[in-house]
């Protein structure tokens, strides 16, 4: 039962990274201005006057009944995996005995998934400001890293891997679950700031490999959403170097994920994974560059963001059976 309830959140928790992106790239983040509920009340069914009197003020401002559903409904999901969370931190100390495991990753998920609420709440309350935003995606994306971690806990049958091979995999493969965290934040910035389509052209940027940038004003990180730190309108420049340093970690990304999935190709026990992990990159890659060449679809931008996560997984997977093969040892 209690691998059960691991699994179901970490599934659930990757719904709620993939609701999350729906929400924030159909500019629903507001779709219900106050936290927890809308408007005060339990879901936007009783909260239609007040979403009416709010569209009528501001027909294409950030509230109307869709958006506000589509809030909520992450809301709900979100505080169902943090409900999940805490009964496996409980279930994991009041049957420590049989389950034999150590107390404290369960537990540290128990407080980081409470502090990932927190940050729910200020997305809303501090009106979308961008750091906000992407910490909050980037707490998503680890709350669905430790829970994948504390399944592997439970997985009893990881196909073994020599030591030899280990020691040898091991440090690529923690490099690379770094830059795919480094690149995911990267993501959430571009993501925060609106800066996808700052570039419309693929591979040059503005028709240029070098484009003219303001990257002092593009990572100020405390400031309000489309201003710089001194309150004036965000250069567009700034935009433009939000997206092109994307573009430059998802090619040191690629080449050093591509990197780990060459060296375990050519590992007999590992090869099944590389394989994996080479196809998750290279459709992550795609839908990167369809999000620009198409202008940024919904979908496609939904599922850049689904993948993301799955490559997340994938390394996570790996480093906990490398790091497993040398305890081993």
């Amino acid at each position: 039962m209690f691998k059960k309830m691991i699994i179901a959140a970490t599934v659930l928790a990757f719904g709620v990274v993939v609701l999350g992106a729906f929400v924030r790239l159909s500019d629903a983040g507001l779709g219900c201005p106050d936290w927890p509920g809308c408007y005060g009340k339990l879901s936007p069914a009783h909260a239609q006057q007040e979403i009416a009197q709010a569209q009528a003020l501001r027909p294409d401002g950030p509230v109307s009944a869709h958006k506000a559903w589509k809030e909520m409904v992450h809301r709900y999901f979100a505080s169902t995996l943090g409900l999940l969370i805490v009964i496996i931190g409980i279930t994991a100390w009041t049957k420590r005995e049989k389950l034999k495991q150590g107390l404290g990753l369960p537990t540290f998920l128990i407080g980081f998934v409470i502090l990932q609420g927190l940050f729910g709440m200020w997305t809303v309350t501090l009106k979308l400001t961008p750091i906000v935003v992407t910490l909050h995606l980037l707490g998503g994306m680890t709350t669905l890293a430790l829970l994948t971690w504390l399944l592997q806990r439970q997985s009893h049958d990881i196909p073994a891997v020599r030591t030899i091979d280990a020691e040898r995999v091991k440090p690529l493969a923690a490099v690379a679950l770094g830059m795919v965290l480094l690149q995911i934040a990267l993501g959430g910035w571009v993501s925060s700031n609106y800066a996808a389509l700052a570039c419309a052209d693929f591979p040059t940027c503005k028709g240029a490999w070098l484009p003219p940038m303001d990257l002092h004003h593009a990572f100020q990180f405390v400031r309000e959403l489309g201003k710089t730190a001194q309150g004036d309108l965000l250069p567009l420049d700034a935009l433009t170097a939000i997206h092109w340093m994307h573009r430059v970690g998802a090619l040191f990304t690629f080449v050093i994920v591509g990197w780990l999935a060459f060296t375990m190709l050519r590992i007999p026990a590992l090869a099944k994974a590389g394989l994996l992990i080479a196809l998750v990159l290279v459709v992550q890659v795609s839908l990167g560059i369809a999000n620009v060449l198409l202008s940024l679809p919904l979908p496609v931008a939904v599922a850049h963001n689904g993948v993301a996560a799955l490559l997340l997984v994938t390394l996570v997977m790996l480093n906990f059976r490398l790091r497993k093969a040398l305890d081993r040892a």
